[in-house]
């Protein structure tokens, strides 16, 4: 069976199956079971563990449940609320200096935790209500919760770019590296945009409050102990990797530990929370393997039906240079992010896209960052943006989900500026991992 005809009817079977509302993880799992029956036989089930084995068998994948805990404990160690506060009155004095606020919390917070549904959850928890009480434009402050919240997905210790590098095999240090200017540079688009608008609109987003505004450059300084422990924390796991005194997989304990220790500096850590801790990353990572099962099998059966060379051939072989191809690319990521989770976009396109890029000479590091700048924003694309159904679950009542897709459309522009950017000036992404080097 030729090429096409197999890529026809492994997409036209998931498609099938994922309108009848099978979770992606079994539905790429049941399509690899059908595509194998039906093509080499019932022997040939056994690819199936045997990709599972192959995959569970990769030491550097125990980097994601450990950075996934850490997240838990710093959300159950109360940062971000002293984070928030902190930055808030720093920042009381701009107009929208509670969206700016937000916006710093939010890149530091990526910078620790790296799940985006906690860093969402947290966020419409703490800063949402106090931007609302100000009478900041509703539309503002869920579009500012969203995009801050969804940096974890591309700054370090992101583990989009941890599935990335296992899955395209390329370095994660290396990924962490070329990840950090890109994000610093998304984080001032978006800080850009808010003060311009504020400032032409003075109000959508007020001065702090007249007591906040007034209080003595002492306490001030005093709040900032607040940026103490989450910097160092920073600085332990991203500067123990890039100095190559640890792996992505110890880093990831190093995080764990720390963050622990910050929940006892907090008088956080508790028998409770460190349980309610486990649990959570319990249910998340096992969901991600579920995935990882049913996508690498489907894999490996498209794969082996020569459907991977064939897609693998016809892109390659556009007549057009490689940019455009690469903004292709870019493009089929958007549309599948509209509806496919990212876990699953990774684990069924990086097997077909990586292998053309090498082939047209391009740096799978850089491709990196735009495949995980593209997946930030997945989680804002409606319909099923997984952000916006993060913030509705604890916005206020009045704050409709209409209101947060609308609040994000702005910020999605801005993304698709930084993903731009990145895309035709690769050293944005290159300069710091060939400086370490």
């Amino acid at each position: 069976m030729s090429g096409e005809t197999v890529s026809l009817v492994t997409v036209g079977l998931l498609l099938v199956l994922i309108a009848t509302g099978i979770p992606l993880a079994f539905a790429t799992g049941a399509t690899a079971v059908i595509l194998s029956i039906w093509l080499f036989g019932v022997d040939s089930l056994f690819l199936v563990p045997s990709r599972i084995f192959t995959l569970m068998n990769n030491y550097a994948l125990i980097s994601v449940p450990l950075f996934v805990l850490m997240g838990c404990i710093l959300e159950g160690a109360g940062v971000v609320e002293r984070l928030f506060h902190a930055l808030h009155i720093w920042s009381g004095r701009l107009r929208g200096g509670l969206a700016v606020g937000t916006l710093l919390a939010s890149t530091i917070l990526a910078a620790m935790v790296g799940v985006i549904g906690a860093e969402i959850v947290v966020l419409g928890l703490v800063c949402l209500p106090a931007m609302l009480k100000r009478q900041y434009d509703k539309k503002l402050a869920v579009g500012v919760i969203c995009a801050g919240g969804s940096l974890g997905t591309l700054l370090p210790p992101s583990i989009v770019l941890i599935v990335y590098g296992l899955v395209a095999q390329v370095s994660i240090g290396d990924l962490f590296l070329a990840a950090v200017i890109p994000g610093l540079l998304l984080v001032s688009i978006y800080l850009i945009y808010v003060l311009v608008l504020c400032y032409r609109n003075p109000e959508l987003g007020p001065l702090a409050a007249e007591e906040e505004l007034a209080m003595p450059f002492g306490e001030k300084l005093l709040l900032s102990r607040a940026l103490v422990l989450p910097l160092a924390l920073i600085t332990a796991v991203l500067g123990s990797l890039y100095l190559g005194i640890a792996t992505p997989t110890e880093t990831a304990a190093v995080g764990v530990l720390g963050a622990m220790l910050i929940a006892l500096v907090h008088g956080k850590l508790s028998w409770p929370m460190v349980y309610e801790a486990v649990r959570t990353t319990g249910s998340t990572v096992a969901m991600l393997t579920w995935i990882f099962f049913g996508a690498s099998a489907l894999v490996a059966v498209y794969t082996m039906a020569g459907g991977t060379a064939f897609l693998q051939g016809a892109i390659s072989g556009l007549p057009v240079p490689p940019l455009v191809t690469v903004g292709l690319m870019m493009l089929i990521l958007i549309v599948l992010g509209c509806f496919i989770d990212w876990i699953g976009i990774v684990l069924l396109t990086m097997p077909i896209f990586v292998p053309v890029i090498r082939q047209l000479g391009l740096d799978p590091v850089w491709f990196g960052v735009l495949f995980t700048m593209n997946m930030q924003v997945s989680y804002l694309t409606p319909p099923f943006g997984a952000a916006a159904f993060y913030l509705k679950a604890v916005a206020p009542p009045d704050v409709e989900l209409s209101d947060i897709f609308r609040g994000v459309i702005p910020f999605i522009g801005l993304q698709l500026i930084g993903l731009t950017i990145v895309l035709f000036f690769p050293q944005v992404a290159l300069w710091l991992p060939s400086l370490m080097k």
